[in-house]
């Protein structure tokens, strides 16, 4: 995995490298070691049964599920969907880099240029529509292109905007200078509807 290293802070860095879902031992501690599903998805042991049904348990939260994807994948059992689960826009500024992360239970994450952290884990009735138009219009993008079959990359140059779609099979993602990507027809309607989600969040949560 490359250095990502956007930010001054290191547990900011630390919290961008949590919006991927793709490395487990960023996940520990005490508090939920020994607990469902982590003690599972932190267990050296090939558990298909009890990872497949983590990545079906709907009363779970999205990001354990794609973690238990991902281990199953790297267990030679990979999805053989396309369920769109997470959507990651990072937007890299003069200032710095902006990302937005949006989930399938609705819960979403924000982090500005300036390092200032948004966390949102109750969807309400306006949010909802917001992150369902989100996810509609990544869906469509995932239907048009295939998984990365490579590491995933690091954070985008500056200047540049990176759409990565966390699904089930895998990592899709596109990324092109912020003007040209804001007027493409495949990235402009997500990059539209991740505004309008990160437009609600700054106006109506309290940050970090």
């Amino acid at each position: 995995m490359p250095p990502n290293t956007p930010y001054q802070n290191p547990a900011t860095n630390r919290i961008y490298e949590l919006l991927f879902c793709d490395d487990i031992k960023l996940y520990k501690n005490d508090q939920v070691a020994g607990k469902y599903p982590w003690n599972i998805l932190f267990s050296s042991e090939k558990n298909i049964d009890a990872l497949e049904k983590i990545s079906g348990d709907l009363t779970l939260e999205t990001r354990p599920k794609i973690l238990a994807l991902n281990k199953l994948a790297q267990n030679g059992q990979k999805s053989k969907n396309k369920d769109l689960l997470g959507v990651v826009i990072e937007v890299h500024l003069e200032e710095g880099l902006d990302v937005l992360a949006a989930y399938r239970d609705g819960s979403a994450r924000y982090i500005n240029h300036s390092e200032k952290i948004i966390i949102w884990d109750t969807p309400n009735d306006q949010s909802k529509p917001l992150t369902s138009k989100l996810f509609q219009e990544g869906e469509i993008v995932v239907q048009q292109i295939g998984p990365w079959e490579e590491p995933r990359l690091a954070p985008p140059p500056p200047g540049d905007v990176r759409i990565t779609l966390l699904v089930s099979d895998g990592l899709y993602f596109g990324q092109g200078p912020i003007d040209v990507l804001f007027n493409d027809p495949k990235g402009a309607p997500i990059l539209q509807a991740a505004t309008l989600l990160m437009q609600y969040l700054t106006e109506n949560v309290q940050g970090v």
